[in-house]
């Protein structure tokens, strides 16, 4: 009889480890990469060592046979801070992870992948139930994540995104990753256009999943409410005489790395700031000292792009006198931290700056993205007027920051409760900052009025009066707030009064009809022949708006808010009440 040796179980063993990614993991994570996402960029070294070492846990392999033949990235967030969830870059710090928070409620899946030799081992499911158990182990609310549907390549001619979701939710198409995420306890709740811009299989749509752990137990004390902050400082800034642009620079660094030591977000200077420049600037005409004033616009947008990345704060630079294509133009410009930049011109003109200084008008409301939310820019004169403000939060705003310049008492009052009168309205948040002190001999600026603030809605859930905070009147100084988004939204469907939803758009409207213009503008050039209904020739033909001459009051001398006895404004906005509900707008 043939002897047989003892049995060695170890020959017939196909172990599959599963553990935390290492440093030495790199290279083969990237041959991973191109076999599973071809035709997109891997990981960087930078990238793959910033994840390992800010969260190991949640970057994963699993090893087959000693070979990594699948792995998964995550990153821990705050749900609240980005309940858009539109932008993988955003939400995954382009791969960094670097606003991973220990803290957070929700785990977020960055990638996983599973090499196509090694399909059908379950891996993809080892994946998830590891993923599941971090949020247990960390009592993380949920993992969300934003999954490819690389299945839609093939139907793409044939169906919409939408319709290729619902066939594969119904069973009657299989999605080699949807599919998959299902199957493993995920609810889907959205499709997200333009999501991954570099995934072609997909077409840059990803859906949004959600898995709940019901083990999660929330805080014992009190009751559990999402906050969303945002931290603001206003800047109320003090005029005085200096004899260089350094000075000016200096002035305003000082203030932007103060709000950067209190952790702020935003900071806002006041209107007009570098008309302080106006006390080393001779010239025999206010039009003209302007004029020499842009000269400073590129020192000015240098200074303050460094300053927002320097110290890590989104900048509203109070506004400049900005030479373009030959007209003068007061512009807020908008800083942000990651060194990009935008601009809001004002729109309504006060008498003061067209006859002192032969300012022209801008003709666009902007809404800005940012890293806190999105906001708009009301240049002083154009909070008091409530159609911008209408426009702005239809696009999507949550925060008006208001630069203004006054030069008494009741011009700033103008501002301020038109400021707060914004906020009950549309249920958002106002800040405003004003320059206090005085240059002498500088004609039509030598004196300043300001009570700087930040203002609510009307409500119980916010500040007394309205009030968030406000500086004292006339002396140098700074403001900060944290200002909590959340509320708003919930406010704006559980308030004692519903301003916002209450409109009765059934009899009245506001339009916009620069916007119009524009689109009517892109189709007359792709069809000219094309009937345009109720458009004027002149509008498709994007002619200047007309002009109406509006009745004042009594002429005063504030450069920033000045009434007079008429007043021709670009009729950017149109306010109309109708005798018949509105149908069709």
């Amino acid at each position: 009889m043939k002897k047989h040796a003892k049995l060695n179980l170890k020959k017939y063993e196909k172990a599959v480890t599963i553990r935390s990614l290492r440093s030495e993991d790199f290279d083969s994570v990237v041959e991973l990469q191109k076999r599973c996402f071809a035709g997109m960029e891997p990981w960087t070294r930078e990238q793959f060592e910033s994840q390992i070492s800010i969260f190991p846990e949640g970057q994963i392999g699993i090893e087959y046979r000693g070979k990594l033949v699948a792995s998964s990235s995550s990153v821990m967030l705050d749900f609240a801070l980005y309940k858009d969830w539109q932008s993988w870059e955003e939400i995954s710090d382009n791969g960094y992870i670097r606003n991973h928070n220990s803290d957070g409620n929700t785990l977020y899946g960055i990638e996983m992948m599973v090499d196509p030799s090694a399909r059908g081992l379950k891996l993809a499911r080892r994946l998830y139930d590891t993923r599941k158990q971090l949020a247990r182990d960390r009592n993380l609310m949920r993992i969300v994540i934003g999954g490819r549907i690389p299945g839609f390549a093939k139907y793409a001619d044939q169906m919409t995104a939408r319709e290729y979701i619902d066939r594969v939710m119904n069973k009657d198409l299989m999605d080699p990753v949807l599919s998959k995420q299902l199957a493993n306890g995920f609810v889907l709740k959205r499709l997200i256009p333009n999501y991954l811009r570099e995934d072609i299989e997909s077409r840059g749509f990803a859906t949004f999943l959600e898995w709940t752990n019901i083990d999660y137990n929330p805080p014992s004390k009190g009751k559990f409410i999402w906050v969303a902050p945002v931290r603001v400082c206003v800047v109320q800034y003090q005029m005085r005489q200096i004899t260089c642009f350094d000075d000016f620079a200096h002035q305003c660094a000082y203030f932007v790395d103060v709000a950067s030591d209190y952790k702020c977000d935003f900071i806002l200077f006041p209107e007009m700031v570098t008309t302080q420049l106006l006390s080393f600037i001779r010239a025999d005409h206010p039009s003209i000292a302007m004029r020499e004033l842009a000269e400073f616009t590129p020192r000015y947008l240098d200074l303050f792009t460094q300053l927002a990345v320097k110290y890590n704060v989104n900048v509203i630079g109070g506004s400049h006198f900005t030479m373009e294509e030959e007209s003068l133009y007061n512009i807020s410009y908008l800083f942000r931290r990651d060194g990009t930049l935008e601009k809001q011109y004002k729109l309504h003109i006060t008498p003061s700056e067209r006859d002192w200084w032969g300012v022209q008008a801008g003709d666009s409301v902007e809404v800005f993205d940012t890293d806190r939310g999105k906001i708009a820019i009301q240049i002083c004169y154009d909070i008091e007027f409530p159609e911008l403000t209408r426009i702005a939060v239809e696009k999507g705003a949550q925060i008006i920051f208001v630069p203004f310049c006054t030069d008494e008492r009741y011009a700033y009052l103008r501002v301020r409760y038109c400021a707060q009168a914004r906020c009950v309205e549309n249920q958002i948040y106002v800040a405003i900052a004003g320059s206090v002190g005085n240059l002498p001999f500088v004609d039509n600026l030598d004196i300043h009025y300001a009570q700087s603030g930040i203002f609510t809605p009307s409500d119980i859930p916010f500040t007394r009066d309205a009030i968030a905070a406000e500086c004292s009147p006339n002396i140098e100084t700074v403001i900060f707030q944290d200002l909590d988004l959340e509320l708003l939204r919930t406010h704006k469907q559980s308030g004692s009064v519903l301003n916002w939803n209450d409109r009765r758009k059934d009899l009245y409207e506001v339009k916009y009809l620069r916007e119009a213009r524009d689109d009517v503008a892109e189709d007359v050039q792709a069809d000219p022949n094309a009937d345009y209904g109720d458009v004027a020739a002149e509008e498709v033909n994007m002619a200047e708006p007309a002009t109406e001459s509006l009745p004042g009051v009594a002429a005063e001398s504030a450069p920033g808010d000045v009434s007079t006895e008429a007043v021709k404004e670009d009729s950017i906005v149109d306010a109309e009440v109708l005798a018949t509900p509105v149908t069709d707008s």
